[in-house]
């Protein structure tokens, strides 16, 4: 489900079922990362679908990228792989206005 950035994080501060997935490379990730993220890089095909296998299908997951394509993307393979609560940031962290920190 593709949201606006004040819902989503609205959403995600609320929810305590909540985990924020940055679905960027190392590089992205480490120019800085809303609060609390984890990271699955996308671009890691295989890699990717094992690392999402391993995720707690019972979560709700705050999913974005750069700019919402990838995110996007992220969502109709973890909805195909049963885990049915996916949240896409429209506009990705680009467009975001939130905090960014640097990851730990």
């Amino acid at each position: 489900m593709n949201i606006s950035q004040q819902e989503w994080w609205e959403k995600a501060q609320a929810d305590s079922n909540a985990v924020i997935l940055d679905v960027r490379t190392e590089d992205e990730w480490n120019r800085g990362i809303i609060p609390g993220a984890i990271n699955i890089d996308i671009y890691k095909g295989q890699g990717f679908i094992y690392a999402v296998e391993e995720l707690d299908k019972s979560k709700n997951y705050y999913v974005y990228c750069a700019a919402g394509a990838r995110s996007a993307q992220a969502c109709n393979i973890m909805n195909q792989l049963e885990i049915p609560n996916t949240f896409n940031l429209i506009g990705g962290i680009s467009q975001w206005d939130g905090p960014v920190v640097a990851p730990e």
